[in-house]
């Protein structure tokens, strides 16, 4: 079953994969990282402006070091989650002052650094370094699901993960990182979560889920809360005006003054303070200098 996973999905991938800039020759250590913090919870066509932008502004891990973080979360823009912004920052840093200005490749150097998990640091050195390291993400686990145990939704994010795609990955470092990459554009634009296009599927005579009749089953992972109205809206709200200002401060009154809920504007200011995204001078609120 593994090897005739990867003798599928390698040709299918290498016929059929879209073309991403962290895909191409040369994209290089930084762009993969700095792709990989964007592209968390965050759809492609979203990022692909936004991150040719910051690189063509910080081409370097030092470049973003030696500017402010409120300049980093500046250039974020629209992007959510914008802790991911100090944290590529503060990555940054560390990468300045740790390795010389040099993305590591060893992936116990990238789990050290600010922000970088299992995921992002086995993409890193498989995608921009060609090491041989299973890479999971929703979509890998979706796949192995439904290709492998036969079930239609993955269970939540486990270690063993990692061990369920190092079975299905080649012995070539070079076909290992395309089977990384293939199963998780399978999961992207073919064994998607809510209508699987089977009949256009690469895999389908070696689906364990298609050979058991494409049986529906729970999806038990926890579903992201609604925006609209929520603290993360809230949240965005305050940093638009303060990117919107910048440089300048505003009055910390100002922020959110017509917000219908009171508790849930002081929430939100005060979740923004403990994650460093704002600071306060007196009564003024402004980005991170």
């Amino acid at each position: 079953m593994p090897s005739s996973l990867a003798d599928a999905l390698v040709p299918w991938y290498r016929e059929n994969a879209r073309d991403l800039p962290w895909r191409r020759p040369d994209f290089g250590a930084w762009g993969t990282l700095v792709s990989e913090f964007m592209l968390q919870q965050t759809p492609v066509a979203r990022v692909i402006p936004l991150l040719e932008a910051w690189l063509a502004r910080w081409p370097t891990p030092t470049a973003l070091a030696d500017a402010a973080p409120g300049d980093a979360v500046l250039q974020w823009a629209n992007l959510g989650y914008p802790r991911r912004a100090l944290w590529l920052h503060r990555a940054a840093c560390e990468i300045r002052d740790r390795h010389g200005g040099v993305v590591p490749r060893d992936v116990d150097a990238l789990l050290a650094l600010t922000g970088i998990g299992d995921y992002t640091a086995r993409a890193v050195a498989v995608f921009a370094y060609g090491d041989r390291h299973p890479v999971v993400d929703t979509n890998t686990r979706r796949v192995i699901a439904r290709a492998v145990d036969g079930v239609e939704h993955p269970a939540a994010a486990h270690r063993r993960d990692l061990a369920a795609m190092e079975a299905l990955l080649p012995a070539d470092p070079v076909d290992a990182a395309t089977m990384n990459a293939a199963a998780m554009e399978l999961g992207q634009v073919v064994c998607t979560a809510r209508a699987p296009r089977c009949g256009g599927c690469p895999i389908r005579d070696r689906c364990a889920w298609v050979a058991a009749g494409s049986p529906s089953s729970p999806d038990t992972r926890r579903k992201q809360a609604r925006y609209e109205g929520s603290d993360r809206q809230a949240r965005g709200r305050v940093l638009r005006a303060l990117r919107d200002a910048s440089p300048s401060s505003l009055p910390q009154d100002a922020l959110l003054a017509d917000w219908p809920d009171r508790g849930q504007r002081d929430r939100a200011l005060a979740s923004l303070f403990d994650d460093g995204l704002i600071v306060s001078d007196g009564d003024l609120v402004a980005l991170p200098r």
